[in-house]
């Protein structure tokens, strides 16, 4: 049995990467330092600037950690995810010749098969290494993008889109539940496609259909959902299903302004309010979150001005804002009309202070209302009082629901009083 020592980096499908790729070498045992290791593995991000850094960043810095160990004791080093993808081992290994063996993420379901062969050793696939406890899972339902949105680097680092079979993601999702786990998200560049590109054609509700009703699913959420593919006949199916679904939207508009969004190559570039009264007009109580990109090229001041507009009276549950960023490879990237950097971090702030306030008003709406709280892990701080979710959060990017009282424990759904709102997080109290 191999000691493993792993770090996933970025978002959630390349920690179901990771998780994939440790199940597949066998039996192993995770060790929580890198001198401790057989194996270490990196899972990088490169989606933006900060991210290759951090990426970088992290794999010097472990790499100095076990530099000084002999060489028959040093572990074997195996990088892999976005960074390869964008880059390619030919432009990283001069710079980073630690590294063992780097692996691309167009690649991913040779990753476990290429660490074995270079260890020497015959592997067992013991099915996912799950690494978000005992609540919930990831499950990823597609790899790469067919849109070309002009800030985007993603289908040059991840490729085409790439539905998984449903059959594939059916056995998967069982053998989560089968392990207790409670809640799944689904992930991908765009949930809503899944299905387009096989043969013959599928739609996302037919995948639902098999998921929903699996025996041990508490919830299911949808994460990522492109506004084109959010139809009447998804949500009308949505609708009528009912729980587990539960009525959460992570829909990734970007902005509001007509221009901005037209340079940007997204949908619903005349009125982004298009999808959002949609989805309201099927789920009235739905919480909706989104990501919007500020200080994109040429954004004036009116554009601001229009987006600002726009989320103050949409009254998103959870907003993500990021200053734009000029990848290298995105057609954004030799677009006039730049904006500086300190009026971009500016516009920025405005948005941020405008969702706190938001955001605190709709908690204080569930103040002194009893509702199912999903537990996900004890605060260490603090003895009896444990991190959970309501239906309307996400886990990892939404606030919490800091909960305590009888019943409470990893992977239990307690019906519990919230008893105080926070701008993001909530606080609740079990009988």
């Amino acid at each position: 049995m191999i000691s493993i020592y792993s770090i996933s980096l970025g978002c959630p499908k390349n920690r179901v990467d990771t998780e994939r790729c440790l199940g597949g070498l066998g039996p192993c045992r995770p060790v929580d330092s890198p001198e401790k290791a057989d194996l270490v593995f990196i899972n990088t991000c490169g989606f933006i600037k900060p991210a290759v850094a951090e990426s970088v960043q992290t794999i010097l810095e472990t790499a100095e950690a076990v530099a000084n160990m002999p060489a028959g004791k040093r572990p074997f080093l195996a990088v892999a995810g976005c960074l390869i993808g964008r880059y390619g081992e030919a432009g990283l290994a001069p710079d980073l010749p630690e590294v063992d063996l780097f692996l691309d993420s167009r690649d991913v379901s040779a990753w476990s098969g290429m660490i074995l062969s270079r260890l020497g050793l015959a592997g067992q696939p013991s099915g996912r290494l799950v690494s978000t406890g005992e609540a919930y899972a990831w499950l990823k339902i597609s790899e790469g993008c067919n849109h070309r949105c002009s800030f985007c680097t993603i289908p040059m680092i991840r490729g085409p889109f790439s539905s998984s079979p449903c059959e594939k993601l059916v056995e998967e999702a069982q053998d989560l539940l089968g392990r207790g786990i409670s809640e799944l998200v689904l992930v991908a560049q765009d949930v809503s496609a899944w299905g387009h590109d096989l043969k013959p054609p599928k739609r996302l509700r037919g995948l639902l259909e098999k998921l929903l009703p699996l025996s041990g699913l508490k919830r299911l959420r949808l994460m990522y959902l492109y506004p084109t593919g959010l139809t009447d006949d998804l949500l009308g199916f949505l609708r009528e299903a009912g729980p587990p679904f539960v009525p959460y939207f992570d829909i990734p508009l970007q902005h509001a302004s007509a221009g901005v969004l037209s340079r940007m190559g997204r949908p619903f570039a005349q009125d982004p309010g298009v999808v959002v009264r949609r989805v309201r007009e099927y789920f009235p109580e739905a919480a909706l979150r989104t990501s919007i990109i500020v200080g994109f090229p040429g954004e004036s001041e009116e554009d601001f001005a229009t987006l600002v507009d726009f989320v103050r009276e949409t009254r998103f549950h959870h907003l993500g804002v990021f200053a734009f960023q000029a990848e290298e490879g995105a057609a954004a990237a030799k677009m006039r009309g730049k904006i500086p950097a300190k009026v971009k971090e500016e516009r920025r702030d405005v948005i941020m202070t405008l969702q706190r306030e938001i955001s605190q008003e709709i908690l204080e709406e569930y103040v002194g209302r009893r509702m199912p709280v999903l537990v996900d892990a004890p605060e260490p701080e603090w003895p009896g009082l444990h991190a959970g979710r309501t239906w309307f959060q996400a886990p990892e990017v939404d606030g919490k629901t800091y909960v305590s009282g009888p019943g409470v424990a990893p992977g239990a759904v307690v019906e519990a009083e919230i008893t105080e709102a926070l701008p993001y997080d909530l606080v609740a109290l079990t009988d």
